[in-house]
């Protein structure tokens, strides 16, 4: 088990390097240079530092899975979305990086005109993210019952991530983060259909 473990690191690493090592010339082709870096309260900035915590958090979820259960389905699903998700967070902090600019938000969602609402109750900063407590819960359940808890966390997670996704498409000034916004959503949209197929299959649907 850990020797599968230290693999699944080792792929999402190299992903992540392949995906910074393309940031610089991506961003810099497109009004990403010190004299057109976006403000640190831009849109950009914000979409940018919250979607990095955002993605962390199914990163993480989806390493905790891993373990719980030894469904295949699940387990490829898991993997998919950590590999993908932890390159996309690799490419948010290198743009925060190329800017000049703080990774960390003082007011998470704030960019979307959302920050009151974003109390951060139990852990919960941005939409659609678990909780400390059911992050917790999700760590002790195992099998069918991991499995369920995992698709039911991992679709509210994506909802809340398509809806700030779709924010950046709407706010965001630079084209090539626009681009991967709204690849963000046509993914995560596609995973969520996959999601509520597995649940029915398990006997079980998204929480309302």
């Amino acid at each position: 088990m850990r020797h599968a473990q230290a693999g699944w690191i080792a792929g999402a690493a190299a992903a992540l390097l392949v995906a910074v090592g393309g940031i610089t010339y991506a961003v810099a082709e497109d009004g990403g240079s010190d004299a057109d870096a976006p403000a640190a309260d831009s849109a950009d900035a914000g979409f940018a530092r919250d979607m990095a915590v955002h993605h962390q958090q199914a990163v993480e979820m989806s390493y905790i899975v891993r373990d719980r259960t030894d469904d295949e389905e699940v387990r490829r699903l898991a993997y998919d979305i950590a590999q993908t998700q932890a390159n996309q967070r690799g490419m948010l902090l290198g743009w925060l990086d190329l800017w000049g600019l703080p990774k960390v938000s003082s007011e998470p969602m704030s960019w979307m005109g959302m920050g009151g609402m974003a109390s951060g109750e139990d852990g919960a900063l941005m939409p659609g993210m678990a909780t400390n407590t059911e992050m917790d819960k999700l760590g002790r359940l195992n099998g069918r019952q991991a499995e369920v808890f995992f698709l039911q966390l991992m679709t509210e997670h994506h909802k809340g991530g398509i809806h700030m996704a779709e924010g950046c498409v709407d706010k965001c000034s630079v084209d090539v983060e626009k681009r991967l916004a709204q690849g963000m959503v046509e993914g995560q949209e596609s995973e969520i259909r996959l999601m509520a197929d597995m649940l029915k299959e398990r006997g079980a649907k998204a929480r309302e």
